[in-house]
């Protein structure tokens, strides 16, 4: 392994106590590695891999249980996989038309569908643009779930809402289960699960549109236009509801898919509450020394209960600390210390630039890990 990389990485961002303020170092640590997705550049167990491979090289002695996790978004199937299931495969409608391969999980009586899998911004084959911003559809996520219902026995269905491209409130989705009416009916009977990893609304400021249309290509206007179009959109979920549901948390997940599925008869359950419940999270955190968490970008809105924070807390509660690694850190010393996070550390910086971070992501992140090991002494 490289060590030129751990030996002059003057550029990492380290934040927290110092080590040599923190006590004596264990010989031996039982470390838990529970990273979520690095965007489009690692999936959850491939960075908990990474992370693991580093961390033992750092420190040899150490037992490292691997628990990646996920809070809704990319990764969702994938994370629960590792412990139940069997992985179904389905082709859909891509968020702008052309056939993808998307996986969904079934176990016994209760189906797990990715709607980032059908609709996710990796799947748009480049940058978001103006044009996707308006185009991009949840049709492949209607598809994913008429699948589920074909299969025998079925009679609950999460779905796991993160990371999309489209912000079409479910529309796409609403139109390949054969409109409202139609599908409603279908779904009369299951127990329909918005798998969240936000709670933000529909509509308004801090709704589908306005927050997360920028992300995902919208220019002002086109926030606006995305704004008008689901206002209209939500006036006809209220009639087939028989309530107002753009307002229930989460109802602007994926693009507004969770409108369109609370509109049906659906549910909202924390994402990464469900896959840490799958996943025994807090039975595992009580077992060990130390959490090693991450994701591509931690920043404020990691701090409004993701995944992360959610895990320094657990932790936190259990009197074990967190380290997150992370492709970048966008906070400071403070907001580190009121989460409960013992260190961050950014691989863009270690790395010494975006591109590189992104293109040798799984080296980088592995060789991080390592000198975090190294540099790692518990309180």
């Amino acid at each position: 392994m490289n060590t030129g990389h751990v030996e002059g990485a003057a550029r990492v961002l380290a934040l927290g106590v110092p080590c040599a303020e923190r006590g004596p170092r264990l010989h031996t640590m039982r470390v838990m590695v529970a990273p979520d997705s690095f965007g489009d550049t690692l999936t959850a167990t491939e960075a908990a891999a990474a992370i693991g491979r580093g961390w033992l090289a750092g420190r040899p002695d150490d037992e490292v249980l691997q628990a990646p996790q996920s809070d809704g978004g990319p990764g969702f199937v994938d994370v629960l996989a590792t412990r139940l299931g069997s992985v179904m495969h389905a082709e859909v409608d891509g968020p702008v038309g052309r056939t993808v391969a998307a996986a969904w999980l079934l176990d016994g009586s209760t189906a797990y569908i990715e709607a980032a899998s059908a609709c996710g911004l990796a799947l748009l084959g480049g940058p978001p643009t103006l044009h996707s911003a308006l185009k991009s559809s949840s049709f492949g996520v209607g598809q994913l779930i008429a699948a589920a219902l074909a299969e025998d026995g079925v009679d609950t269905v999460y779905v796991g809402l993160g990371g999309s491209s489209c912000t079409d409130g479910g529309r796409g989705m609403v139109r390949a289960l054969g409109g409202l009416s139609a599908a409603a009916e279908r779904l009369r009977g299951i127990d329909l699960v918005a798998a969240t990893d936000v709670e933000n609304p529909l509509l308004g400021d801090l709704g589908a549109a306005r927050v997360f249309g920028p992300q995902k290509g919208a220019d002002a206007d086109m926030v606006e236009t995305l704004e008008d179009l689901n206002v209209d959109w939500a006036a006809v979920l209220a009639l087939q509801a028989e309530r107002e549901v753009a307002e229930l948390a989460g109802a602007g997940a994926a693009g507004g898919i969770g409108a369109a599925l609370f509109a049906l008869g659906g549910r909202r359950e924390s994402g990464a509450a469900v896959v840490a419940d799958v996943t025994e999270q807090q039975t595992m955190i009580e077992s060990v020394h130390l959490v090693v968490t991450g994701e591509g970008k931690f920043d404020s809105q990691s701090l409004r209960g993701k995944l992360v924070t959610r895990l320094a807390a657990a932790g936190g509660e259990s009197g074990v600390d967190t380290i997150v690694l992370a492709g970048q850190v966008l906070l400071g010393r403070q907001e580190l210390s009121s989460a409960g996070i013992s260190h961050a550390y950014s691989v863009t910086e270690f790395a010494g630039s975006v591109e590189k971070s992104m293109s040798d992501a799984a080296n980088q992140l592995e060789l991080l890990a390592r000198l975090a090991a190294t540099e790692f002494a518990p309180r």
